[in-house]
């Protein structure tokens, strides 16, 4: 793969730099086609994701096409800044074969996802059989973990507000999107998909590059040197005695 670019070396950054011609494309088509459902709602459920007309109709193209169909304006529109915001880099680090390769392997994955959990015999699952999925987040989510991956300390503005970095960020959507999916609570998002978009963008790179960003052994080093930290503060103890030594502790 080639090379990690200089725009990622800053710690803070905005926007993409020049947008790269695959997600031109990606942007371009997915608004083309939110204006056409806008003059032809049928083609939504046509085109969108039903796990019951994947499986009895044999509507193969849905796990493709949902990536393209959106559900209103700001669905749209935070989804193409999100493909703006993290597309360009990885485009420019991979190269557009790759890249396109990946963005629709991760697509296709939330998918299969959906379906998946769709079949299976819980309460959970009756609604999503029947129910219609859109939107690229799944991609997307397969997006945002790979960048976390090559960029874990690059800082992003969560809710606009707090800069994190890329990897705690990637963390706590990942969780927010798993328990979100145990809740129970129908609130119209596909956290199924986003789960899949993430787990198989993860695993597909991690096979690829033999290891890499590992979330819970990220989670689980963090807990043990906070432990680690907490028992030495216990017995940390500050000398009095001669200015000389009021630097000093002793352990």
């Amino acid at each position: 793969m080639a090379r990690r670019y200089s725009s990622a070396s800053s710690p803070f950054s905005f926007g993409p730099g020049p947008v790269t011609p695959a997600v031109k494309l990606l942007i371009w088509t997915n608004i083309a086609v939110f204006l056409i459902s806008l003059v032809v709602p049928a083609i939504v459920p046509i085109f969108g994701l039903i796990p019951a007309a994947v499986v009895h109709r044999f509507y193969l193209w849905q796990p493709v096409t949902y990536l393209f169909v959106h559900g209103g304006f700001f669905h749209i529109l935070f989804n193409m800044l999100v493909l703006w915001m993290f597309g360009p880099e990885l485009e420019r680090l991979w190269g557009t074969r790759f890249f396109v390769k990946y963005y629709f392997i991760c697509g296709i994955g939330a998918a299969a996802t959906t379906v998946f959990v769709a079949l299976l015999p819980f309460s959970l699952s009756v609604p999503m059989y029947y129910s219609v999925t859109i939107g690229a987040s799944g991609a997307l989510y397969g997006l945002l973990v790979a960048y976390a991956m090559y960029y874990p300390e690059q800082r992003v503005y969560m809710y606009f507000l707090f800069p994190i970095p890329m990897k705690y960020f990637v963390l706590i959507i990942g969780a927010i999107a798993f328990f979100s999916s145990f809740s129970g609570v129908n609130n119209g998002i596909a956290n199924f998909a986003h789960l899949g978009g993430l787990a198989v963008g993860y695993l597909y790179l991690s096979y690829l590059k033999g290891g890499g960003f590992h979330p819970l052994g990220e989670m689980k080093y963090r807990y043990l040197k906070w432990k680690i930290n907490r028992v030495r503060r216990k017995f940390d103890v500050h000398s009095g005695g001669r200015p000389s030594d009021w630097n000093r502790r002793l352990h």
